[in-house]
């Protein structure tokens, strides 16, 4: 990979397989997790996957979210998390689903010194009140989901660059572009100053392809859909 990228890349996903192999890859620090992640990879036991996880990547932060929607039940299910490990992270909804901040639970956590990844932030208001919230010196991740706010039709650029000057205000938080949509977005992340960018293993997979020669992409492309056209028999003419 010839460019050099200041922003973390972090590895987003459930599987461990796939977690591994990112963690070997030698192009990621980090690894985040989520409940729709764990749904998808089937896990059946929370506790038992995290302490497999935790067994397999133990010098980088890994983040594991809580599954509460209330929030004496999500305090519960930090506390516990946290405990899991020196390098955990505990995910917190910037909101339960009913709408209700979690921001007062964010400043109880935080100042017992527990290690915070705030997640599901999409506005520069919502980005304030967690800074506000924190405690500065305290580790913690502030994750603004700029690929859902594209798809929406809007520039998450502006955004992330109001919601990295807010972090910036306090000693040890670190703002995190969540849910990429391409391998460029991490090249975004990093102009921005950025902190850290989560991906799934796809994305990662792509970024040795960062100052390929373009003429030389264009040659494979071809020969790519010369062979799989040639593997399909397809004719167009007839013999």
């Amino acid at each position: 990979m010839e460019k050099q990228l200041k922003v973390k890349v972090f590895s987003d996903g459930a599987v461990l397989e796939n977690m591994v192999t990112d963690l070997n890859s030698g192009l990621v620090t980090g690894f985040t997790t989520n409940p729709s992640l764990m749904k998808k990879a089937g896990i059946t036991s929370y506790i038992g996957f995290a302490k497999e996880v935790l067994d397999k990547i133990t010098e980088y932060p890994v983040s594991f979210e809580v599954f509460g929607d209330d929030i004496a039940t999500m305090r519960q299910e930090a506390e516990k998390i946290a405990e899991l490990g020196d390098n955990v992270y505990v995910k917190i909804p910037v909101t339960t689903s009913k709408g209700e901040s979690t921001a007062e639970l964010i400043k109880e956590l935080s100042e017992k010194g527990i290690k915070l990844n705030v997640t599901a932030i999409f506005t520069v208001e919502q980005t304030r009140l967690v800074v506000d919230h924190l405690t500065s010196g305290v580790p913690a991740i502030v994750s603004v989901f700029a690929g859902r706010i594209a798809d929406t039709g809007l520039d998450p650029v502006p955004i992330m660059k109001e919601a990295l000057t807010i972090c910036r205000e306090k000693e040890g938080i670190e703002l995190l572009w969540a849910s990429p949509r391409e391998t460029f977005n991490i090249y975004q992340a990093d102009a921005l100053g950025v902190d850290i960018i989560t991906c799934t293993s796809d994305l990662i997979a792509k970024l040795p392809l960062a100052g390929k020669d373009l003429n030389h992409y264009s040659l494979e492309t071809v020969q790519m859909f010369l062979e799989d056209s040639t593997s399909l028999g397809f004719k167009i003419l007839e013999d």
